[in-house]
């Protein structure tokens, strides 16, 4: 019997099926980050089918200047080692391409790193990722996002120091989120509801000292459940503060790139990631 590959947009009726996936690969984005992806790059969202039977998923996000992201490349255990995965990627860069990304990154664990470079993604220099868990033994709240960033507008510091302007993205990420701490125009952050743990971040600041007065707002009083914490290695202010609040290193992430030149973003100035899937 002859089998078929066919990539379609992803949709709305697909969100359960893509976050089975995401679940048995334990990641902890929710079913509302499913729903912002889909809502910003409607057409940008993809599922792979084998014979018609859903089986990986993929999303992109581009912002305005020419930076793009790669994320949520996740692939059914039923279904690996069929080149669908290659064929996904090949696909979501074709589509940033002709919607007119010059750079398009995406964080790879060290076993995906190779199949990227193998589809010309090179590692940023100097930006590596360390995920940062720390435990939280009493009864966690609900996972459910309670708001608080309604109002939220990105400060133009963020754009110059992430490489492009993601306010668009990053008022809806602030509409859902559970805490939002905005400094003037100094510094911003942000707490958010996870499947598995909240999640610390986006943090981003003018200066170090501003970056640090903000992350401690959230260390010192804000964090009631297990909590991830996504951190650019480089930023070594920020990796000491992980360990002065009992973080723990889980995961190491290298940021990678393919395009027409590199858009680059200033790790000594981000004190924690939206999300590895963008950025």
């Amino acid at each position: 019997m002859s089998r078929q590959l066919r990539i379609r947009p992803l949709r709305e009726a697909d969100l359960a099926f893509a976050d089975s996936v995401r679940e048995i690969a334990g990641w902890n984005q929710t079913l509302t980050d499913w729903r912002r992806f889909l809502s910003y790059e409607s057409e940008g969202c993809f599922l792979a089918e084998w014979d018609g039977n859903p089986a990986a998923t993929i999303t992109t996000t581009r912002y305005p200047g020419g930076l793009a992201w790669i994320g949520m490349m996740l692939v059914h255990p039923d279904f690996r080692r069929r080149g669908i995965a290659t064929a996904l990627m090949e696909h979501a860069i074709q589509f940033l391409r002709e919607i007119g990304a010059t750079c398009i990154k995406l964080d790879a664990t060290p076993e995906g790193e190779p199949v990227y470079e193998r589809l010309g993604f090179q590692a940023e220099p100097g930006f590596t990722l360390a995920r940062w868990v720390m435990e939280k033994s009493s009864v966690e709240e609900s996972i459910e996002a309670i708001g608080g960033g309604e109002k939220f507008v990105t400060p133009e510091f963020d754009r110059l120091h992430f490489g492009d302007d993601r306010s668009d993205w990053l008022a809806a990420v602030a509409a859902d989120a559970r805490d939002v701490i905005v400094n003037r125009n100094r510094a911003f952050g942000m707490l958010r509801a996870g499947s598995r743990a909240d999640y610390l971040g986006p943090v981003s600041a003018i200066s170090e000292e501003s970056g640090v007065e903000m992350t401690r707002r959230f260390l010192d009083t804000r964090l009631r459940r297990t909590t991830f914490w996504d951190v650019p290695d480089a930023n070594e202010t920020v990796v000491e503060l992980a360990k002065e609040f009992g973080f723990e290193k889980v995961r190491i992430l290298t940021r990678m790139w393919t395009g027409e030149k590199l858009i680059p973003s200033d790790p000594q100035l981000h004190f924690g990631l939206v999300d590895p899937a963008c950025g």
